[in-house]
């Protein structure tokens, strides 16, 4: 099943990742769970750009689901940019949508994947509403 990333959504962050040989696999591609992972690497670097701290008495966000499209290979060596969007908010979540591409060829998407931010309080383990700053920043108008 193929999600389709939502042409209304706002850019929030880049960053580049060098793919490395330990990255691949058999095939000599990139490894599926290396997608998953520059995509966490993105986010989390967007997050902690904010200020924000995963302070484990503190608040912040969980990912509830994720997933990846892939439409074109990455393979050793190279360099994938990593573009970081994000849309919907809720009362308590927010979507994030990544999209990578060679550095090289910025504007060919190679993959692109999502996934739905909760705000939680980490010491209760339960989700509470989305601070101001955040709602801000994760919304049109911010």
């Amino acid at each position: 099943m193929k999600i389709e990333i939502p042409e209304k959504k706002k850019l929030v962050y880049e960053m580049t990742i060098p793919i490395r040989w330990g990255d691949m696999d058999a095939m000599r591609h990139l490894n599926n769970a290396s997608y998953f992972r520059f995509m966490e690497t993105a986010r989390i670097d967007w997050y902690h750009s904010l200020g924000a701290s995963s302070d484990p008495n503190g608040e912040g966000m969980v990912i509830a689901n994720a997933f990846c499209n892939f439409y074109r290979q990455l393979e050793y060596p190279g360099t994938v940019l990593t573009r970081v969007h994000v849309s919907d908010p809720g009362r308590t979540t927010f979507e994030t949508w990544t999209t990578m591409a060679r550095t090289e060829a910025p504007d060919v998407i190679c993959a692109a994947g999502g996934a739905t931010a909760i705000w939680v309080d980490y010491a209760k383990q339960k989700a509470i509403g989305l601070p101001d700053w955040v709602r801000k920043l994760v919304s049109d108008e911010g």
